[in-house]
């Protein structure tokens, strides 16, 4: 068997093994180094530590400290109850107070589960309660949290800066753009589900002192997106100083001013910290040492022949089918493994297209948070499922329409990368 239907066959056999993703990583790193007679557990090891060896990558631990401390001391209820005052009042207006609401808290958290979690414990009840149809709720909720690794600050984006070796702060700025026409994209596609429908009645009227009331409410949780970008951008602090700095704000905000983040929930966030930490670390590190037997085996070589046979010198063609390869590797694989297995083999070949890396990496997060909902292996979708109490099989049928806005999305960024670019060519190198 060649090496490359050796390395598919490997990694997505454990995969359909149900065998962890890390451990299918690093078994796969294995199969490679035995097929190419270079059996050297300590090079794995070696591989697996130099792949969490990064400054960069301290980010992680602190976004995600931020983002329990917001959900667990009252500011992301504060940034909810702001969007609700803003569009709460037209028809099916929890669905807008969803997607609005995501937008803002994924400027705080850079986690998709994580704003699943929040957002959805919250406005979910809320929404089966007046009435409104349950599946569809929870689906909207479950797409409407993509947009968390999308809007910075991104954790995908940190991953993907230390791989490519790019700036990224310039990662965070050019999704701001592509985040805000997802948001758009499924309002649009809410509005066409409540027209019309009795079921979503109207709640109340638009009352400017009511937003007022509910910024000044939420001043402090709102400030927080404005030090992580402004600190960021002004030149203040690096990506991981911003991390440090919105764990830390968040803490002070959550205990000191709202005071409802209490010692007893201490214990419990830095566990949930920890653990996702090491999730992410552990993948990180077996897909380096994947990835080292990847590139001895020269199978990025191999994919940029097929690609390149397949787009014929063309960079519409050539992002098409990155595209379409993304979507399908997306449905069996989470946004994490698929960035660190897929991005150092892709990138050579988007530079022979002379494509900016901020761009790609732009359109491949955008790419992957659409499989984040994707059936059958969708991580947003099994959080919503908790949330809901309804199946995996039903809530599936319900976020197809969001899947395919997602999709239209995807290709809008794809193929006008102003949208990304933008903003990015604002910020000096």
């Amino acid at each position: 068997m060649s090496v490359l239907p050796l390395f598919l066959t490997a990694l997505f056999g454990f995969i359909l093994l149900t065998v962890p993703i890390a451990f299918a990583l690093f078994l796969t790193a294995l199969v490679l180094s035995l097929s190419l007679g270079a059996w050297s557990p300590a090079l794995i090891i070696q591989s697996i530590f130099r792949g969490i060896d990064s400054f960069p990558l301290m980010a992680i631990p602190f976004f995600l400290l931020a983002g329990e401390i917001m959900n667990t001391g009252g500011i992301s209820e504060r940034i909810i109850l702001v969007a609700k005052a803003m569009c709460g009042h037209v028809r099916g207006g929890l669905g807008y107070v969803t997607v609005v609401a995501s937008m803002l808290i994924s400027g705080v958290s850079g986690s998709a589960v994580a704003d699943t979690s929040a957002i959805g414990s919250i406005l979910y009840p809320v929404m089966k309660k007046e009435g409104y149809d349950p599946h569809k709720a929870a689906a909207l909720v479950a797409a409407s949290t993509t947009n968390g690794p999308i809007i910075p600050p991104s954790i995908p984006m940190v991953i993907f800066g230390v791989i490519a070796n790019v700036s990224i702060i310039r990662l965070f700025v050019g999704g701001i753009i592509p985040g805000l026409i997802l948001g758009v994209g499924l309002m649009i596609g809410w509005y066409f589900h409540v027209r019309g429908k009795a079921r979503y009645h109207v709640e109340g009227r638009f009352s400017p002192a009511a937003v007022l009331k509910s910024c000044i409410s939420a001043f402090w949780a709102l400030f927080l997106p404005v030090i992580i970008l402004g600190g960021i951008l002004l030149g203040i602090c690096t990506a991981t100083e911003a991390a440090v700095v919105s764990a830390v704000y968040a803490f002070v905000v959550s205990a000191f001013i709202y005071r409802e983040f209490k010692v007893k929930h201490l214990l419990p966030a830095l566990v949930n910290t920890v653990r996702g930490t090491a999730v992410v670390l552990f993948v990180c590190g077996a897909a380096m040492a994947a990835a080292y037997f990847i590139t001895t085996a020269q199978i990025p070589e191999l994919l940029a022949k097929v690609l390149l046979q397949l787009s014929g010198g063309s960079w519409v063609m050539f992002m098409f089918w990155v595209n379409v390869l993304l979507l399908i590797v997306g449905c069996v694989m989470d946004l994490t493994p698929a960035l660190l297995i897929l991005a150092p083999m892709l990138l050579p070949i988007a530079a022979k297209y002379g494509l900016d890396p901020i761009y790609f990496g732009v359109v491949m997060i955008v790419n992957l948070c659409v499989g984040l909902i994707t059936p059958p292996v969708g991580n947003i979708l099994f959080v919503a499922c908790g949330i809901s109490k309804i199946s995996v099989a039903d809530i599936s049928r319900a976020i197809w329409p969001n899947v395919i806005i997602g999709i239209i999305v995807l290709f809008i960024v794809t193929y006008i990368p102003w949208t990304v670019m933008v903003l990015v060519e604002l910020i000096p190198k």
